[in-house]
């Protein structure tokens, strides 16, 4: 904003057409394509349910599900794991840790395609209840919504992550946390 009065303040006067067309653009076109990319969007590995990123350079927050193949080759070390699922999707995140320790629990989160190291502190026990991992140039907080939906060793709780880019951009998508062997 500050570089287009910058911009507006050294150039002679535009016509009112001009200066109406000019403004126009910049406000409307993002929020005309990100609702439509994000709420549209039918591909298979980006989850479809969350609120749009807020705030830092206007790029997108995108993560994309967990393959077999980035499961495999991430090898985290732990005996139980923790995973976010947005809908009946893929994991968006997955994090293993060891029970009563204190070395931090390992995961992995596929940002627009690549696979990064997160870490969590505390052990598997420190990822039970809304964790935040953290990793280069990012952090990620789960909060756990509601109560347990369904039974057995393991029933997935309702929760949300929310992704906090170093600039300052945040994404909040809906989903179930689900912790256990």
């Amino acid at each position: 904003m500050l570089t287009v009065a910058l911009l507006a303040a050294c150039s002679p006067a535009p016509e009112p057409a001009q200066d109406a067309s000019r403004d126009a653009a910049p406000d409307t076109t993002p929020a005309a394509a990100v609702p439509e990319n994000v709420e549209g969007a039918q591909a298979p590995a980006a989850p479809a349910s969350g609120s749009d990123t807020i705030g830092g350079d206007g790029s997108e927050i995108r993560l994309d599900a967990l393959t077999e193949q980035d499961l495999t080759e991430a090898d985290l070390s732990g005996e139980l794991a923790c995973s976010f699922s947005a809908d009946d999707a893929a994991p968006i995140l997955l994090a293993r840790g060891m029970v009563a320790s204190e070395e931090p629990a390992q995961g992995i989160v596929k940002v627009a395609g690549y696979v990064e190291a997160i870490r969590a502190p505390g052990g598997f026990d420190g990822i039970l209840e809304n964790p935040t991992f953290t990793g280069q140039g990012k952090t990620i907080v789960i909060a756990v919504t509601g109560p347990a939906t369904g039974g057995g060793e393991s029933p997935p709780r309702p929760a949300t992550l929310t992704y906090q880019r170093a600039d300052g951009a945040s994404r909040t998508f809906d989903g179930r946390w689900q912790c256990g062997p």
